[in-house]
């Protein structure tokens, strides 16, 4: 099945899955953090960066659709939104849920705002900058699904690194802070990883759909494991499958969006997850409720004897 496919059409398999990986190892830290609005902010507060990055490249006469370019504005403007966001939540009483809404919903504006000047330049160039909304995975290149795979790399060589300090932040921030521990500087190289996974991953499921592969594997690998280090493993998996069977369906099924087809992939692993996983699954709690029940009506177990859960 795999040999049929043409070169271009592995090629975006390869990234796709390698964006998936990336995500699914960064997006467990945020998950845990309880800072996935973060993220949905950080990817929003991209579009004024790529609409900004258009327009000065027009001003300068640079060719506005240059891919470093727009890349490089998406990253300042993420960059700018986590720091509003922070800044917000230090320096006023406001929570953190108001302040990444309030940030979220200017940055987004504003971008709106430029993108409708940019599409009024006699350029008429705005094609190149409509698929970091809503992605564009077919148009990949072999140079950009390298990068993707470097990006993989590097997310998992960080976070093998940073494990224990990121583990720490991510249960006990205060413990963390107590013990002498950097946690601000943990939280921003996690954020930092954040932004570049979310820049890189633009222009194969667009700023709106990015969030989804950060939150979603994570939250799929919940409920099949306790433990930190199975988690991260069974995120990246399911991030990868996620990547590399939507971008398999859109490339054999014509006229179907590949960011769309990704993200509707893991919505789909989280929801058989969340039915039939063996530690926290629907059905499985519900066999363990039933069992639990029975064992009661039978007089095999009354209350404050224990429970059967573990069996």
């Amino acid at each position: 099945m795999i040999g049929d496919l043409g070169f271009n059409t592995l090629v975006v398999l390869f990234g796709a899955t390698a964006l998936g990986i990336a995500s699914g190892v960064v997006g467990t830290f945020m998950l845990l953090r309880r800072r996935a609005l973060v993220s949905d902010a950080l990817s929003h507060a991209t579009l004024p960066g790529i609409a900004g990055a258009f327009l000065l490249g027009a001003w300068f006469g640079v060719e506005g659709r240059s891919l470093p370019l727009l890349l490089a504005g998406a990253a300042a403007s993420g960059v700018l939104g986590v720091l509003a966001i922070q800044a917000i939540t230090r320096w006023t009483r406001l929570p953190e849920d108001a302040a990444i809404g309030a940030v979220l919903s200017c940055f987004f504006g504003l971008g709106i705002v430029l993108l409708s000047v940019v599409q009024g330049l006699p350029t008429g160039g705005a094609a190149g900058i409509k698929t970091f909304i809503f992605g564009q995975t077919a148009a990949m290149r072999a140079a950009e699904a390298a990068g993707l795979g470097v990006l993989a790399l590097l997310a998992a060589l960080v976070v093998a690194l940073l494990f224990k300090e990121l583990k720490l932040v991510a249960f006990d921030e205060g413990f963390a802070r107590v013990q002498g521990w950097p946690a601000g500087r943990i939280d921003l190289a996690l954020m930092a990883l954040v932004t570049l996974v979310t820049v890189v991953g633009l222009q194969t499921v667009g700023l709106i759909l990015i969030i989804a592969l950060l939150i979603t594997p994570p939250a799929a690998a919940r409920f099949w494991t306790d433990s930190l280090e199975s988690m991260v493993g069974i995120a990246a998996l399911i991030g990868g499958l996620s990547g590399g069977i939507g971008a398999w369906l859109s490339a054999k099924y014509e006229d179907m969006p590949a960011g769309a087809v990704i993200v509707l992939t893991a919505t789909a692993l989280f929801t058989l997850s969340l039915l039939f996983a063996p530690k926290r699954g629907l059905l499985a709690q519900t066999w363990r409720y039933r069992r639990l029940r029975g064992a009661i009506a039978r007089g095999d177990v009354t209350l404050g004897e224990g429970t059967p859960w573990g069996a």
